[in-house]
């Protein structure tokens, strides 16, 4: 892909998209979000072709192999080209079954508008309780 031999952490993490700025791939690094093994690195850390990184993002652990390095940010096509993605299908179906997808939405009644705050925090309330009851199965 380019003649690069090393890359900043962060800036990887950014040009890949894994995170949507520079300066959010930066303080998740400082955080102790990303790892190489067991090590937890700086943003400054250098990432070579081969290097196997861990990032805690939003409470999923994604595990990523560098496969090529990027001068600048790119499109997610040719970013997709730079990395491959070694996260477990427990923790891509906990993704999943977290967030709803596109056939499982609400439905609302034809005309009736959007909630009212008050709907909206009775179906928040619902959502949270359901989850609860989904980890607490997910434990035992």
């Amino acid at each position: 892909m380019s003649e690069l031999q090393k890359v900043r952490v962060d800036r990887w993490l950014w040009t890949v998209r894994v995170f949507k700025s520079r300066s959010l791939s930066t303080k998740m690094c400082k955080s102790g979000k990303v790892k190489l093994g067991e090590r937890t690195l700086k943003p400054s850390h250098l990432v070579v072709v081969g290097d196997e990184l861990y990032v805690h993002k939003n409470g999923f652990n994604l595990h990523f192999k560098v496969d090529g390095l990027l001068k600048s940010r790119v499109s997610a096509i040719l970013a997709a080209e730079c990395y491959t993605d070694l996260t477990p299908a427990d923790e891509l179906n906990k993704y999943k079954n977290w967030f709803v997808g596109k056939g499982s939405a609400e439905r609302r009644e034809k005309g009736s508008g959007r909630p009212t705050k008050k709907e909206r925090r009775t179906i928040d309330e619902f959502k949270d309780e359901q989850w609860w009851e989904f980890i607490d199965v997910e434990e035992d």
